[in-house]
């Protein structure tokens, strides 16, 4: 149109006027023309370049992946020992990469659930507040079936105790509270766990008198979830998942006591490495030990 002659002067119409009458800038009518007189050209990410190439970047975490004493992490893990490491990216990236080089554990599709009885929070601000106990069960070679008791605290996720036994009696499901009352407290006797809360289903382990009077007798205090909503139990539901794809589902044991040593050493290994991601991807031990150490500089 800058081109046009006018009818009347038989001159040009020119830039000038041209963006004058149509209300547009001229630095966007040459930035328009630069554009269409240009060879084009492929897109590019904004911002500056990365250090680590995608083929670079897959490497690393295939390392990562080989390095870990856990199983199937996901890109967040993944991405928060990659920092460790001082390898500095994004977390879409890390899921665009493992996605594209099928490093991606098999998922459950999530389900849209309504309201329900035990909609709110079960977690708790400071240890030894709350602690879950539930129970699962798995086959050993000589001695059969076998049900494995677990205790954790609701707030650092840390596990406070592990138990397995051929007999799903009471007595051994108050094992891990045992456990956990000795190593938190240095003590088992009369009020030397007072305070803490223990949720856990309406099991007839869990609701038997025997149970109830031992937790009564520690100063402790029964939180049963409520009926039929397993998520009131949420937190050790959660950890019984991770107990079986880290080491039911994935070792084969010939005995009872086998099994038992085998709980204990994955325990340890679980609170000293186990990442959580609600904690900034710090390990259980570590997160206890960054609350008590705040707490005691308060």
């Amino acid at each position: 149109m800058s081109h046009a002659l006018s009818p009347s002067q038989q001159r040009c119409y020119g830039v000038v006027r041209v963006c004058k009458e149509w209300g547009v800038r001229r630095a966007t009518f040459y930035h328009q023309q630069h554009r269409a007189t240009s060879p084009p050209t492929e897109p590019a990410k904004r911002g500056p370049k990365t250090a680590y190439t995608d083929e670079v970047l897959t490497a690393y975490i295939r390392q990562v992946l080989a390095i870990s004493p856990f199983l199937g992490e996901g890109h967040r893990k993944v991405w928060a020992r990659l920092r460790a490491q001082g390898i500095r990216t994004s977390k879409p990236r890390v899921l665009r990469l493992m996605r594209q080089a099928d490093l991606l554990a098999p998922s459950r599709v999530p389900r849209v659930l309504g309201p329900r009885v035990h909609d709110g929070t079960i977690t708790t601000e400071r240890p030894n507040q709350m602690w879950g106990t539930e129970a699962t069960s798995t086959v050993t070679q000589q001695d059969g079936l076998v049900t494995v008791f677990v205790g954790i605290d609701h707030c650092t996720l840390e596990g406070i105790g592990i138990h397995a036994a051929r007999r799903a009696t009471r007595f051994e499901a108050l094992e891990p509270i045992r456990q956990g009352v000795r190593q938190q407290f240095g003590t088992f006797s009369l009020g030397s766990a007072t305070g803490v809360q223990v949720r856990h289903d309406h099991g007839s382990q869990y609701m038997s008198d025997d149970f109830q009077a031992e937790l009564r007798f520690l100063g402790m205090t029964s939180s049963p979830a409520f009926v039929r909503a397993p998520e009131g139990n949420g937190v050790a539901e959660r950890f019984i998942r991770t107990l079986k794809e880290q080491l039911l589902w994935v070792r084969t044991f010939q005995t009872v006591e086998d099994l038992r040593r085998a709980l204990h050493d994955w325990l340890r290994l679980y609170n000293e490495q186990w990442l959580v991601e609600r904690h900034g991807f710090r390990s259980p031990i570590q997160v206890r030990r960054d609350l008590l150490t705040t707490s005691e500089a308060a």
